[in-house]
């Protein structure tokens, strides 16, 4: 369920037209409700009431707008970062440093120190030397770094290949079996406390079984871990859990997913750590365009060219994602067109011979389940004004991310004396 409905023909954002929105604040712009944002924020802790000790930090790259945070951090979620600016947009939103985990294959030595100084809660290890470098770094300072190492179980999650990190040839945390051999390397080292386990097989999940296999896989090395002396407190489940982008499509639910944890993680005796993302802010926004055209094509179907862009939304041109495409009025006429941008790249189409609301030029659509990776990929690319984005609460809105022209890029930008 989420808050974006139409009322007496138009679609609303919560108690807020969308063709008000458009009229004050322009268009593209992404639109996010607060209330979808708590209600599946809510849906995923309730999901785990039966597993009896839980740490849940939501994924930031999914959507880190400050305002998106703060609701987050009012619900009571911590935060899983991938980089120093990601912390920082943490602890400024409010939420507590010992609810942030540090995650990310690419930590450099000034992000963990970042995270020091910061006082976060866990480091999540991607490689052994991490582990050295962040034992030194806090050693130095008389700290100890609460971390856990991530493990590759080489589990297919059978999403998309540029989404999936768990197999044996991806970039991310090390072969399982070698978690004994680092452990016993790290285990007593000063500046650091490795605890734990922490494993992420993917985005955009359609079945739980994949994930299953990679759970199995961390509970029979825990059981190992221990037999040699390692004391495990914690494990770090990762996130991943796919929503529903086209009409009529299903996905695990929350309730599914924690009660396959339950029941696999039964007698592990350790705090169980998530990371969900998407599957909190995917459908809690949608992306705001104007139709600029029609254009008629010979033989073949119209082009509807909007104002957003490649550029504003990248997921299809990154993923041939599917976003639904829905008027703001729709009359109920049907038409079959394609749907592209006005960026200088063919890549710069959303959609291809689909079946949409029938639109004309200056009529307002969205781009449905555009919540999460969608303002925070954004780019400027063909010196486009950064999209902006705002947030509904009941009959009131903000803009809670300026859109930012081209003259203020250029702003930022010096030409050398010698030029």
């Amino acid at each position: 369920m989420d808050h974006f409905q139409h009322k007496d023909g138009v679609l609303h954002v919560e108690g807020v037209s969308a063709e008000v929105i458009a009229a004050t604040v322009g268009t593209p712009v992404y639109l996010y409700s607060r209330a979808t944002l708590e209600r599946h924020a809510q849906v995923f802790r309730d999901a785990l009431a039966n597993v009896p000790r839980t740490h849940v930090a939501y994924a930031v790259k999914a959507n880190p707008n400050l305002a998106v945070l703060r609701v987050l951090a009012k619900a009571g979620y911590g935060a899983d970062v991938v980089s120093g600016g990601e912390m920082a947009r943490a602890v400024a939103a409010g939420m507590a440093p010992g609810d942030i985990v540090f995650s990310g294959v690419g930590k450099t030595r000034d992000e963990l120190l970042q995270g020091l100084e910061t006082g976060i809660g866990q480091f999540n290890l991607e490689l052994e030397e991490e582990g050295h470098v962040l034992a030194a770094l806090a050693a130095e300072r008389g700290l100890t770094a609460p971390a856990v190492l991530r493990v590759n179980p080489d589990v297919d999650a059978g999403t998309h290949a540029k989404i999936t990190t768990g197999r044996a040839g991806n970039k991310f945390g090390v072969a399982i079996d070698e978690a004994p051999g680092i452990f016993a390397r790290l285990e007593g080292k000063p500046g650091i406390a490795l605890r734990g386990l922490a494993v992420h097989i993917g985005s955009q999940l359609g079945d739980l079984a994949p994930l299953e296999a990679a759970y199995v896989r961390v509970g029979e090395m825990v059981r190992t871990l221990r037999a040699a002396g390692h004391p495990i407190t914690h494990v770090d489940l990762g996130g991943g859990l796919g929503v529903p982008y086209r009409p009529g499509e299903t996905m695990p639910s929350p309730a599914a997913f924690g009660e396959m944890v339950a029941r696999v993680t039964a007698g592990w005796d350790v705090t169980l750590m998530f990371e969900p993302g998407r599957v909190i802010a995917g459908n809690a926004g949608v992306l705001l365009t104007r139709v600029v055209w029609v254009k008629p094509t010979p033989g073949g179907d119209p082009w509807v060219i909007v104002d957003a862009a490649m550029n504003d939304l990248a997921r299809p041109a990154l993923y041939d994602a599917w976003h639904d495409f829905v008027a703001v009025r729709p009359t109920g006429e049907r038409i079959v067109a394609n749907i592209a941008g006005p960026v200088c790249e063919s890549g710069d189409t959303f959609a291809r011979s689909r079946e949409i609301d029938a639109v004309a030029a200056g009529d307002l659509a969205v781009f449905r389940t555009a919540g999460a990776y969608g303002a925070t990929m954004a780019s400027t690319y063909n010196s486009r004004a950064r999209v902006p984005e705002v947030l509904v609460d009941g009959d009131r809105y903000a803009i809670v991310s300026d859109r930012i022209d081209p003259a203020q890029q250029m702003a930022g930008e010096r030409v050398p004396d010698w030029l």
